[in-house]
């Protein structure tokens, strides 16, 4: 039987979650709030818990092989309805009467987070950024802003890996420098090439990839950064309340894709010391890393999904920033008019130009 995990009120017994306004736990019936150091011991106690009820009954047909795979059930324990999550989802609230639960079994077998940054934003303040991203958007349909409703908004903790690492790097450059001049007769141009080499160490903290395969690595990248400062450690009961996957991209099948980003940010940063040229290409890149680790964290999302036209948009909201993103419809009528528009107007100016020249003699 898989184990669920129930965050109780010692005052009323009523369903407790995390409270991201707070950042404490709070009992939604008698408000009493708890402190996470007052619960650091709950997750032990509870998971000492027997429940013995089991059922039995012959209805409904025996699963085909496969199609079970990857599902999982759990009985909740405030009103015995079932919940059904797939392989990853570790923690939800019951359908029936809205409990936050977590799903305890779920982490069994895999390892244990490191840190956590808790939800500091709060579904309202979710809402709000999904109008805001819609706001000032001159080629977004009228209607979709107008009648469009959200069909499903959760809050998620994302499983990441964080990487630490020193990079060794020694980049060349080919760059130009342009000298233009002009006489009575002719206009002269100097193009001067230059070898510029740069060389030396960077290192790099904290440098995140989702270990979960079901969300968009664009996605989630472009809602960075977080602020680290506000990780703590690891505890079951900050996820009560919210959803959360456990990771399936495990950390050696995320080394690639940290590795690449740190290449690119240390290209970056190296390039963005040479200066005073009119044309910079990297023609050679050497970067070599070094003292590498990783930390397993839980990353505060929130996600919302919503339809238009039969097309399906997700929005992506960084439960600790507020920074916000995520792909919009475009009024292709209005983007003509736009077009036009500015065809006509780079028409009139180019007739400009040309009668102004033309009047003072040069054409």
């Amino acid at each position: 039987m898989q184990t669920l995990q129930e965050y109780k009120c010692p005052c009323c017994g009523g369903a407790i979650a995390f409270d991201s306004t707070l950042q404490k736990m709070k009992c939604p019936f008698c408000d009493t709030e708890f402190d996470m150091e007052t619960l650091a011991g709950y997750d032990a106690g509870l998971q000492e818990e027997k429940d013995n009820m089991e059922w039995n009954t012959s209805a409904g047909s025996r699963w085909q092989d496969g199609e079970s795979d990857g599902l999982r059930s759990y009985v909740c324990k405030s009103c015995g309805g079932e919940i059904v999550g797939d392989a990853n989802t570790a923690a939800t609230s019951c359908p029936f009467c809205g409990n936050p639960v977590v799903m305890m079994e779920q982490f069994t077998g895999t390892l244990k987070p490191d840190l956590v940054i808790p939800f500091k934003l709060d579904k309202k303040a979710a809402k709000t950024g999904l109008q805001k991203h819609l706001t000032g958007k001159r080629l977004l349909p009228k209607i979709f802003k107008d009648q469009n409703h959200i069909d499903e908004i959760k809050g998620v903790y994302v499983p990441f890996w964080l990487f630490d690492t020193d990079a060794d790097a020694s980049v060349r450059y080919r760059t130009t420098k342009v000298r233009v001049w002009e006489d009575d007769d002719y206009k002269y141009t100097e193009t001067s090439y230059f070898l510029v080499r740069r060389g030396g160490n960077i290192g790099f903290e904290h440098v995140p990839v989702d270990g979960s395969g079901k969300m968009p690595d664009d996605l989630m990248e472009s809602i960075e950064p977080y602020d680290f400062a506000d990780a703590v450690d690891f505890k079951t009961a900050y996820l009560a309340g919210y959803l959360a996957d456990k990771y399936d991209v495990d950390a050696s099948k995320s080394v690639e894709r940290a590795n690449a980003r740190v290449k690119k940010s240390t290209e970056e940063a190296f390039a963005s010391t040479v200066q005073g040229y009119d044309s910079v290409i990297t023609e050679n890149s050497s970067i070599r890393l070094h003292n590498g680790k990783a930390m397993y964290a839980m990353y505060p999302v929130w996600l919302l999904n919503t339809t238009w036209n039969g097309n399906k948009y997700t929005f992506a909201m960084n439960g600790q920033t507020g920074k916000f993103v995520g792909d919009l419809p475009v009024d292709k009528k209005a983007a003509a008019r736009l077009r036009f528009i500015l065809t006509v107007a780079l028409g009139a100016a180019t007739y400009g130009i040309a009668w102004l020249l033309h009047i003072i003699g040069i054409l």
